[in-house]
């Protein structure tokens, strides 16, 4: 952790602020490809609504790496950014139709996960390749919330319907040529990977047509010293072994996708604060700072843990606090924490704050988001503008 750099950040651009490190996105993604180096063919596509500022996005493109969209307004982020058509991926989820008709002018590859939106398609654009997402059928992730391929889940292809698909695949109502899935976040089982790899490239020899197997995202880091932890080599040889089975079954080779988000950029992410004050409770000291879930909110959606660092006091004797902010709900951003001895001013940094940090910020209690910062080459520069109090305005209409 650039301890010094961060503190400069804040001193010199003020705070709440994000700031992204980018050698550490270059350096996780250098992780994958060290992993993945005995796979035939593989793609890594960047899960854009992890985070999705344009210099960031611009960097990961430098990388060579795709990118994965789930909104039409992604697709067009991501072609602005100078992302190739054929490398950006669209896994919409319940959209209207339109928005895929849109995709599809514009050139991307579409991944659909309903067999509603499936007809659809194949109505319009009869037996045009196309990409679908199954439902495992598999509980795992780090909680409930981010926990996407169970039976109860609202994303992809229940198994009961994967026969319909077949038939319509070999009626020629549609071309299945890839298919996606994503069981969940932070995983850290790799038996629960193996499970939906093992069902995915199943499932992958009854289509004539099939290209590419999706394993979505899902890879867990860790959180803090000692956090569990995907073990990537596993991983990678759980997903060598069965390409390999499928490629002696059917005498294919399939193009491999990873979707990671949180993996590439949580790392290279440090959300910055300012201690307002510090109040005493017999049960607590509240330190109270310049920010809240309306800038940083999954630790209270997710109860995520982050750890928290003074900047401005990093090696003092440690006392327990819990760290809230300053929105009129309950906004704990760390619990009975202990952290090195804390001040009014200090500057606190939250780490792992790369992914959904900025991109679930919002103006509750009509509140500016913050500016974005990136450390590149050696030098902090601002890559998003702090918000005004016109940019809160602008589209709203005055009738009186």
């Amino acid at each position: 952790m650039k301890i010094k750099e961060l503190k400069k950040a804040a001193v010199n651009f003020g705070t709440p602020i994000y700031v992204y490190d980018l050698s550490i996105i270059e350096s996780q993604y250098r992780k994958l490809q060290n992993a993945f180096k005995n796979l035939d063919n593989y793609k890594i596509h960047f899960a854009a609504k992890s985070l999705s500022n344009i210099s960031v996005l611009k960097f990961i493109k430098n990388l060579e790496i795709g990118l994965d969209a789930v909104s039409i307004e992604e697709v067009k982020i991501g072609i602005k950014c100078g992302f190739k058509k054929h490398e950006i991926l669209f896994t919409p989820n319940g959209v209207n139709f339109s928005e895929i008709k849109e995709a599809k002018s514009l050139g991307v590859k579409i991944n659909l996960d309903s067999l509603e939106s499936i007809k659809d398609f194949s109505e319009n654009y009869p037996n045009d390749p196309i990409s679908i997402r199954i439902n495992p059928g598999i509980y795992a992730g780090g909680n409930e919330k981010i926990s996407v391929g169970h039976s109860n889940s609202k994303f992809g292809i229940p198994e009961e319907f994967i026969s319909d698909l077949i038939k319509m695949d070999k009626e020629n109502r549609i071309n299945v040529t890839g298919l996606h899935i994503h069981t969940g976040s932070d995983i850290t089982k790799n038996n629960e990977f193996e499970k939906g790899i093992k069902k995915i490239f199943s499932t992958a020899t009854k289509f004539k047509n099939i290209e590419s197997i999706d394993l979505g995202g899902g890879i867990k880091i860790p959180y803090f010293s000692g956090d569990t932890e995907t073990n990537l080599n596993d991983y990678a040889k759980a997903v060598e072994e069965e390409h390999n089975k499928f490629k002696n079954n059917t005498g294919k080779k399939l193009k491999i996708i990873f979707e990671p988000g949180k993996f590439l950029v949580s790392d290279s992410g440090y959300f910055i604060t300012s201690v307002n004050y510090i109040k005493k409770s017999q049960n607590n000291n509240f330190i109270q700072v310049n920010s809240g879930f309306n800038h940083f909110l999954r630790p209270t959606l997710y109860n995520s843990y982050h750890e928290v660092i003074n900047l401005s006091n990093p090696n003092d004797q440690k006392e327990e606090c819990t760290i809230v902010g300053y929105i009129c709900e309950k906004d704990t951003l760390a619990e009975k924490r202990m952290i090195s001895k804390i001040s009014k001013g200090d500057l606190l940094c939250f780490k792992n704050a790369g992914a959904y940090g900025y991109n679930m910020s919002s103006n509750y209690n009509s509140r500016l988001r913050p500016a974005e910062l990136c450390i590149h080459d050696n030098s902090i520069k601002k890559i998003r503008e702090k918000e005004n109090l016109e940019d809160l305005l602008k589209n709203q209409i005055d009738i009186f």
